[in-house]
Parts: C-alpha cells; sequence; structure tokens
C-alpha cells in the first residue's frame, strides 16, 4: 500500500506541475510589437548599410498625409534605435520642417535606389525653416538627432525595409 501512495502522489506531482502557469518570457524573447505604443502607427525594421556596417532600427510608419502632417511633433524621447519613415508612392521632392518637434532629429533622403541621398543633421526643434530633399526621395527617414554622425552614416547609404508594407500596411 504505501508503494501505490508513493506512485499516487507523483504521479499527481508531475499532472500539476504540467499544468501551473509560466512566468512571462524576459523581454528580451518576448516578440516585439508592431504597433508603436505612443503614436499607435504601425511599426517596421529598417537597415541602414554602409562600409560594411549595418544598423537595425524599427521605424514608425507615417503613411497617411494627416500622419505625416503630425510626424514626431510633440514627442520628447525616441530610442536611439527607433526612427520614422515617411514613404510616397513615386519619388518627388519633399520638404520638412520641426513645427512643435520638441527634439532635435537627422533627416535622410532616400533615393529610388535605396540609397541616402542627403542627410539634414541636428534639425533645430521648432524650427518653420524648410529642410528640402536634393532631388526626388521614395521615403524620409528621421532619426535621433546626432544619431547619423555617431554611426557614420552618410550620403550613399543604403537602407533597406519593406516598401510595399510602408505604403500599404498589412
Amino acid at each position: 500500500m504505501p508503494r501505490t501512495l508513493t506512485m499516487l502522489l507523483a504521479g499527481l506531482a508531475l499532472a500539476l506541475a504540467a499544468c501551473s502557469t509560466q512566468a512571462a518570457p524576459p523581454a528580451s524573447e518576448a516578440a516585439e510589437t508592431s504597433v508603436h505604443p505612443v503614436s499607435g502607427l504601425d511599426v517596421i525594421p529598417l537597415t541602414i548599410t554602409q562600409n560594411g556596417k549595418t544598423h537595425r532600427f524599427k521605424v514608425e510608419v507615417a503613411r497617411t498625409s494627416a500622419e505625416q502632417s503630425q510626424g514626431l511633433m510633440f514627442r520628447t524621447a525616441m530610442a536611439p534605435d527607433e526612427g520614422m519613415i515617411f514613404p510616397t508612392a513615386t519619388p518627388q521632392f519633399r520638404s520638412f520642417w520641426m513645427r512643435n518637434t520638441v527634439m532635435s532629429l537627422d533627416l535622410l533622403f532616400i533615393g529610388a535606389d535605396g540609397l541616402v541621398s542627403n542627410i539634414a543633421a541636428d534639425a533645430t526643434p521648432y524650427s518653420e525653416e524648410s529642410i528640402p530633399s536634393d532631388g526626388p526621395v521614395v521615403a524620409v527617414l528621421e532619426l535621433v538627432g546626432g544619431r547619423a554622425a555617431e554611426l557614420g552614416i552618410m550620403p550613399g547609404a543604403r537602407v533597406t525595409w519593406d516598401r510595399e508594407l510602408a505604403l500599404n500596411g498589412r
């Protein structure tokens, strides 16, 4: 009888262990969110490659004209690996300003070939001065001010992202 009782208790302990809840995985293992918690915009991966170095970012997609008009206005912080991309369906000259933008930004203008054509570094917060592209571009990428220089990103860097997803969403 004692042996049967021991086996019964061991089986019960195994069954309870199999049904117990497990702690959530650490943040580093958890799946990344596809929506930014502040803006509510879709977030997609983007890489910038130059001189054999690749830099990875998670960028919010400002897809609609309302989203593009809002941009990063009133935002007070952004992580070093974050940014916002402003895609267009066809190459065109683009011009930005920093109205109601609290933080300094680097604006990277990206041509149809996927290469950075020009960079407006450390754009002045709140400035209404026009910041133009040097030519037609398919996207503008905003990063934390000074980040491009810190990473050695210059005109000619290759920028890769899912253009279809950026333009049309899921």
